[in-house]
């Protein structure tokens, strides 16, 4: 157990979340940090990782000692010449998930308020008209990418025309935003850092001649239910506080739910037997979902900083700590979910998972990412139930510390239409 003053327990020093074992696996190393440290000093992150699902929970709900103001900052520090691009061209500022009271309550009403239900549950016959129309280019195939085909394509899809985003610039707009995950949690390389920070840029320009070309010519979409606000009150919401909001939807709202459909279905065609579960019960799909997005959460990892000195689990951590919440722990304590390393679609609790947070930083298109993940299983079981995941494939995971999910996930279609 760590010292309770000093945080120092076996595995300081050891814990690397971008280790080749880690990726492939976490769990295991997961389980060994909540046994033997649950909270201590990694001096080689610079950050206190916490594992367990009750401090992570209490983190995420506490705000007032613990702050989102480093939730974006760059995992790893930048080289010189990506943070010369970013100053001179990326003008983002703390607006959703790296902002604080009374800013963050201010904006988030507005952001709620846009993304609502009668938009969201709108979109089920946009999701299932796509997903129908990405099952089709696939059906008669033996062989195929379920990321490549389905799951990277369908939530860009959505949230592109949800945000109101011409169709004619999706392809270009992903090529924009492609190893973002690694740039901001992971390891990139000076060259790699430049070539990314470059196309941030670019991106941060879009998103801001959009939002001002929408701005005079308004329609039924996201921005514009953001534009109605700031025309209603510009003192309320300005135009760049919507243009920062653009552009992290935009981003996290299509990787995250890419990656939790990804790994749901990995893990339900491992498991063979629930997979033929839910192609014979379809009312199992919601619990499926809740399960597979407590097993493997699209967001691994989340950050906080402490505002003063604060006991977290027994050991005292002082202010202006970096905090790493590993969500992927949380989700597999077993003082939460009993026997949590067994995948179980009739789990009862699956729901009391953190994949979308807590308290005021709490995801609001999570019911947007639900429902993309049951449109997508009730249309896959419904269609090609003999889906077998391809047996001479090696899934390889996204080599960063915050979003996982399989890269590629190929599988066999034994019974091509």
């Amino acid at each position: 157990m760590p010292n309770s003053s000093t945080g120092r327990c076996p595995v300081q020093g050891r814990f690397d979340p971008l280790a080749p074992d880690y990726l492939a696996d976490p769990y295991p190393a997961l389980a060994a940090l909540r046994e033997e440290g649950p909270v201590f000093y990694e001096p080689r992150l610079d950050m206190w990782p916490v594992t367990r699902h009750e401090d992570v929970k209490r983190i995420l709900t506490d705000h007032e000692s613990f702050s989102g103001a480093i939730t974006q900052t760059p995992f790893y520090p930048l080289a010189p010449q990506a943070k010369e691009i970013l100053d001179a061209g990326f003008h983002a500022t703390p607006t959703v998930s790296n902002c604080d009271p009374p800013k963050h309550t201010r904006v988030r009403a507005f952001n709620v308020k846009a993304f609502s239900a009668r938009r969201v549950a709108g979109l089920e016959p946009v999701i299932r008209a796509r997903t129908t129309e990405l099952l089709d280019g696939v059906a008669g195939r033996s062989r195929f990418d379920l990321v490549q085909e389905l799951t990277a394509p369908l939530p860009a899809t959505i949230v592109f025309s949800l945000i109101g985003f011409p169709e004619s610039d999706w392809d270009g707009l992903k090529a924009l935003a492609l190893n973002r995950m690694a740039f901001t949690w992971g390891r990139s390389t000076e060259d790699e850092q430049v070539r990314i920070a470059g196309r941030m840029v670019e991106y941060w320009r879009y998103c801001t001649d959009f939002v001002a070309a929408r701005k005079e010519d308004l329609r039924d979409d996201f921005t514009s239910e953001l534009l109605r606000s700031h025309l209603a009150d510009p003192a309320a919401l300005s135009v760049e506080e919507i243009v920062n909001v653009i552009h992290a939807v935009s981003f996290a709202g299509h990787e995250t739910t890419t990656n939790a459909s990804s790994s749901t279905l990995q893990r339900l065609l491992t498991h063979r037997e629930q997979w033929e579960e839910i192609c014979a019960d379809p009312s199992l799909i919601a619990n499926a979902v809740e399960e597979g997005l407590r097993f493997d959460p699209s967001l691994h990892t989340w950050r906080k900083i402490t505002t003063r000195q604060v006991d977290i689990g027994g050991v005292t951590v002082p202010a202006g700590a970096k905090l790493l919440l590993l969500l992927g722990s949380a989700n597999h304590d077993p003082a939460r979910f009993p026997d949590p390393d067994r995948f179980d679609v009739h789990r009862p609790n699956s729901q009391q998972h953190l994949t979308f947070g807590r308290g005021i930083h709490a995801c609001f298109g999570a019911p947007l990412a639900r429902l993309e993940m049951r449109v997508v299983l009730e249309e896959l079981t419904a269609r090609l139930p003999h889906l077998r995941l391809a047996a001479d494939e090696v899934v390889r995971y996204h080599e960063n510390a915050c979003f996982r999910g399989p890269v590629r996930l190929w599988v066999d279609n034994p019974a091509p239409v």
